[in-house]
């Protein structure tokens, strides 16, 4: 891939949701999936683009639904918390198989598995062509991944939040239950608040809409579409003041 190719994104924060990780399975990592997400990843590299990743937990144990099954709330967020270091573990091995250099910083210190989260330490590595695995979310219980991804994006001073889903963006309802669900092509913050549309949990949408960092919400699994999105096409639904 040629290094001349205009970018208009120098410095993104990437949040895949867990679920693309399962691939086809019900339950756990799909090897497939995170090799097709390193590639696309590979591809922006390629052109000078410089990428932070947060990864969700919910093809292994997502806190909201340990909660509903009894489970006390702090102990199943302390599980979801701990499911992000294994998908962010399997994450940097695969980019090490594609020779991607990346590294892996926890919030929560795990000597011996990750390294533990300095924003400093980050831009410089982010700066030196890393791929930078934000893991463990914020550390707390009751804040999800999405809030750790904005919370990282302003903090590494990303250019965009984009984030990687099974569908292709943004629509009135679940576009896999509803088969007439609107889809939308640019949203304000305010037309995703007035409209009630789950974009993201409320504590991170107002922390993005508040520091004005566009999200862009889009299909990972659709074929280069990040690096689509990276040289100026118009992939999935823009969100932005």
């Amino acid at each position: 891939m040629s290094t001349n190719t205009k970018f208009i994104y120098p410095r993104i924060l990437l949040k895949i949701s867990g679920e693309v990780l399962q691939g086809v399975n019900k339950f756990g990592i799909d090897v497939n999936s995170l090799k097709k997400i390193a590639k696309e990843i590979k591809l922006v590299l390629n052109i000078g683009v410089q990428v932070g990743l947060v990864i969700g937990s919910g093809n292994l144990f997502r806190g909201s639904t340990l909660s509903n099954i009894g489970i006390n709330r702090i102990a199943s967020d302390h599980i979801g918390i701990l499911s992000t270091i294994i998908n962010s573990l399997a994450m940097h091995d695969i980019m090490q198989y594609y020779s991607i250099p990346s590294c892996v910083m926890s919030s929560i210190p795990i000597n011996g598995m990750c390294e533990t989260y300095n924003h400093r330490q980050a831009i410089k590595l982010l700066s030196n062509n890393y791929v930078v695995i934000f893991a463990a979310g914020i550390g707390n219980p009751l804040f999800t991944t999405d809030s750790a991804a904005c919370l990282r994006g302003i903090e590494i001073q990303a250019d965009i939040i984009l984030k990687g889903t099974k569908v292709d963006g943004v629509y009135s309802k679940d576009p896999n239950k509803y088969a007439h669900a609107t889809f939308y092509k640019k949203l304000t913050y305010e037309d995703v608040l007035k409209k009630e549309l789950k974009v993201m949990d409320l504590s991170a949408f107002a922390l993005a809409r508040d520091h004005n960092l566009p999200i862009r919400v889009f299909n990972i699994n659709k074929f280069q579409s990040l690096y689509h999105i990276i040289t100026g096409h118009d992939e999935g639904t823009i969100i932005t003041t």
